[in-house]
């Protein structure tokens, strides 16, 4: 991985290659099912100075995984301190990335994804000695195609588990959720599990027109512009209908789409569960995403979106950021996975003026107020009492600066306990 000490254009470094299933002695098989000849690891990152982020795409090749560990080595300091979509781990200088109970059988030919966040002091280059299930997939060139011949012996370990049978005959019924989306979204991320009796609980599929109505209307907080909102059936992360945002850049293109559900309800403790998927990096400018009306602060929005190319919260009241904007900061929040759906919940206590966010099931740091003031985190969050009375829920794109973004919304949850993705 090679880092960049400038901010803010991502350094895009793909560490890809075909694997060499070397003797059955010396392969060493850590899952159900082991890597087969093919199996590729792309590894992009996205870093600023001290700390960094990567997106990793498995490909197992011609032969299914019905779960998978993938390894690589740092040739820096990098230290991973947080993962998403894999059981992530390092000792030493050696990363190890372990499958979801959602995610972990993927169909010859398919691929699935994962990403971690770091901190590094000096950085080594781009990372060496990718493996997946203890199969290199760094190249072993010219000695590959003999040692095919020895995959036989290593098939035996996939067939005595009996729940390894059932994952590589699975693939029938995998391709139909791979092929609404391009590639494969659906295998990584879980299903949805409901709104667990949520105030809230849309999928939007009682639309019957190209712009959202009911439940639903469109809005343009400020002013108006080449934004749009309107109902999609050819992108969705379950049924047949979506929100879709076409956010333009620049200030004055806001639009939105605004529940118009009673929440009252729902008290002074909320909880959300909005499934999201989006084309485009979040830019070094601020973005907003998703908004809350605060009647405790003046009618002004809370705001979910990015800045410095990952997620933060905003108060348009005082424009207190959580995590705090400098690259310790910043180093503790995440970006939002482009081209996938992505399970994005929170948590807001009016009562305890406290906030916490999870991306893809795992609580994000930087995210986080938790009523301590922690310098780099919530230390600018809290320079005064912070009370929310949340009164709404709105879901779209706006722009301070230079970034647009096409933006998809779908079973959207709000209730009074945490509902789950």
């Amino acid at each position: 991985m090679t880092i960049l000490r400038a901010r803010p254009a991502p350094l895009v470094a793909t560490v890809a290659a075909l694997a060499a299933v070397t003797a059955a002695g010396t392969a060493l098989l850590t899952g159900p099912a082991v890597a087969a000849h093919g199996c590729r690891v792309d590894y992009t990152p996205n870093q600023w100075p001290g700390g960094f982020t990567a997106n990793i795409t498995v490909s197992p090749g011609d032969t299914a995984v019905s779960g998978w560990t993938v390894t690589w080595t740092y040739a820096g300091d990098e230290r991973v301190t947080n993962g998403w979509n894999a059981t992530v781990s390092q000792s030493g200088s050696t990363v190890t990335a372990r499958s979801m109970s959602y995610n972990g059988s993927i169909p010859a030919g398919g691929s699935t994804g994962f990403g971690v966040q770091g901190t590094y002091g000096t950085a080594g280059g781009a990372p060496t000695g990718f493996s997946l299930n203890g199969v290199p997939c760094n190249g072993a060139g010219p000695t590959t195609p003999p040692p095919t011949t020895t995959v036989p012996t290593t098939a035996p370990p996939t067939t005595p588990p009996p729940t390894t049978a059932p994952p590589t005959t699975a693939p029938p019924t995998t391709p139909p959720p791979t092929t609404p989306p391009p590639t494969t979204p659906p295998p990584t991320t879980p299903p949805p599990s409901g709104c667990a009796g949520a105030v809230l609980c849309d999928g939007f599929e009682n639309q019957t027109g190209s712009t959202p109505s009911g439940d639903w209307s469109v809005v343009s907080p400020d002013c108006s512009g080449a934004g749009t909102a309107t109902i999609d059936t050819s992108t969705t992360h379950s049924g047949s209908r979506a929100v879709r945002i076409n956010g333009a850049a620049g200030y004055c293109n806001h639009v939105f789409v605004r529940t118009t559900k009673n929440l009252s309800g729902l008290g002074g403790v909320r909880y959300a569960r909005i499934w999201v998927r989006h084309t485009t990096a979040q830019p070094t400018d601020h973005t907003t995403m998703i908004t809350m009306t605060d009647a405790a602060d003046g009618n002004r929005d809370l705001r979910l979106g990015g800045q410095n190319g990952a997620l933060q919260w905003n108060r348009a009241s005082d424009d207190a950021t959580l995590p705090e904007q400098s690259p310790a900061g910043v180093a503790q929040s995440v970006p939002l996975p482009t081209n996938r759906w992505a399970c994005l919940e929170f948590m807001v206590d009016g009562s305890a003026g406290q906030l916490r966010t999870w991306l893809d099931g795992v609580a994000v740091t930087g995210l986080t107020a938790d009523g301590v003031p922690t310098h780099d985190i919530d230390g600018q969050w809290y320079n005064r009492t912070w009370r929310p009375q949340l009164t709404d829920l709105k879901l779209g794109w706006e722009s301070y600066g230079g970034g647009a973004d096409t933006l998809w919304y779908d079973d959207v949850a709000m209730g009074s306990t945490r509902i789950g993705c």
